[in-house]
């Protein structure tokens, strides 16, 4: 059984820092693409930034310059250092990777728990 298990969230003031951390735990053949997206109450999930698993990244414009993507292939995890935080960054942070289990089998998309994210003014 494979499970994303997220870390990392907080309160924090305008302008701060976070890391937000995620590891890729049971059994996996491929980890391709590893990203995290959030949700704002009200608001649809929106992707923050991906990574390939040969490095290629991609922001959304909202955070380009201020955050960055990275990730540990030996250890199947991805990292996101939030920096130059902004009360409109607040929201539920979610991990997500698509994933073959096995030779042969189907990359299939996998989600964290989710991990709170709160960037007071």
């Amino acid at each position: 059984q494979v499970h994303l298990v997220e870390s990392g969230g907080g309160l924090v003031q305008a302008g701060g820092s976070l890391r937000l951390s995620c590891v890729v735990s049971g059994s996996t053949y491929v980890v391709n693409v590893m990203g995290w997206y959030r949700q704002a109450p009200g608001k649809p999930r929106e992707l923050v930034a991906h990574i390939a698993s040969g490095g290629t990244t991609e922001y959304s414009d909202s955070v380009k310059g201020r955050f960055t993507i990275s990730r540990d292939n030996g250890k199947n995890a991805v990292h996101l250092q939030m920096d130059g935080l902004k009360p409109e960054d607040t929201g539920v942070y979610y991990c997500n990777s698509d994933i073959s289990t096995n030779w042969g089998t189907p990359l299939v998309d996998y989600w964290g728990q989710g991990t709170q994210v709160t960037v007071s003014s």
